[in-house]
């Protein structure tokens, strides 16, 4: 890396770096007083996200610590596990209960195991939905709008009796690559976590978030695959969007200023979300990338028209 000056950086750019590639700090400080050396400080630090920490072989002694006690604690935290089941992971995360015209979501913990998914409440105790692993037929990431009217990914299941039910999850992108590990296969092929060969674009991408107090453009990583559309912030939990291929209904690129430049923003417009404004330093690879994903994609809008 080389340090570099560009005013479009971000913190958000800045927290990607870190998460994603890391830093090495070596700092020699010598403390002196009347110009006698008093107090020297020797300073060797790296600093990065646990995956990339992991990836070259650091802190795994801690890794490992922290998976065997939260595989210990998950009956403290009230699940009991059947003879010979492994805890796999847990995280926050609901079911939606749907009794004829009644629906409501019920908040709960989330819990995988080799053997099930369970969604349980502790306080009253309550197994509110489960369901073995071996009954798992499909797996399926959902975008919906909440009540506040920010994009929100639900996870859908399909079971063998031909039912179905909606999770909420703390991550659900990390649900739903767990459940393909656990069951290799019932995520799909297009929607798979680290198909390599089947992702078309990827890089840093502009997302302009609806706010109440008017649009910001925030910066993260975008992924297009056949699938479809996944951007998350380096400052998320979880990816602020997870739009399918067959929810989109076409992109444009338009004039307009972006932190990206002039004239680097797309409208991508969506059946369940109406219109996206992402923005890209090379709107023109996206853009063809859009159109190999799902072939619906309207020309470019003169400048003088998005003027007018």
């Amino acid at each position: 890396m080389k340090p570099t000056r560009d005013p479009r950086v971000t913190l958000d750019d800045l927290v990607e770096v870190l998460l994603n590639k890391g830093a090495v700090l070596h700092l020699d400080l010598i403390i002196s007083v009347a110009d006698i050396p008093l107090i020297g400080v020797n300073l060797r630090a790296a600093i990065a996200g646990m995956e990339t920490m992991l990836e070259h072989g650091m802190m795994r002694q801690w890794d490992e610590h922290t998976r065997a006690w939260v595989e210990g604690s998950s009956a403290r935290r009230g699940l009991d596990l059947r003879d010979g089941e492994r805890h796999v992971a847990q995280m926050h995360g609901g079911h939606l209960l749907e009794e004829g015209v009644y629906t409501a979501w019920r908040p709960g913990t989330v819990f995988l195991t080799d053997q099930r998914l369970v969604v349980l409440r502790r306080d009253p105790r309550e197994i509110m939905w489960q369901a073995d692993l071996s009954a798992v037929r499909a797996v399926r990431p959902e975008t919906e709008r909440s009540a506040g009217g920010a994009p929100r990914t639900r996870v859908r299941l399909e079971l063998d009796d031909d039912s179905t039910a909606l999770l909420s999850a703390a991550d659900p992108g990390a649900l739903c690559d767990l459940l393909d590990r656990s069951l290799p296969g019932v995520l799909g092929q297009e929607l798979r976590p680290g198909a390599a060969q089947q992702v078309l674009a990827e890089g840093h991408l502009w997302y302009q978030e609806p706010r109440r107090d008017g649009p910001l453009w925030r910066g993260g990583t975008g992924k297009l695959t056949p699938g479809g559309l996944v951007w998350k912030s380096p400052l998320d939990a979880r990816p602020a969007l997870a739009v399918p291929a067959d929810d989109i209904l076409g992109v444009r690129q338009v004039a307009g200023r972006s932190p990206g430049g002039e004239g680097t923003v797309l409208e991508v417009r969506t059946q369940s979300l109406g219109v996206l404004a992402l923005a890209a330093t090379d709107p023109a690879h996206w853009l063809a990338s859009f159109r190999e994903t799902t072939g619906k994609t309207a020309p470019a809008e003169p400048a003088d028209a998005a003027a007018r």
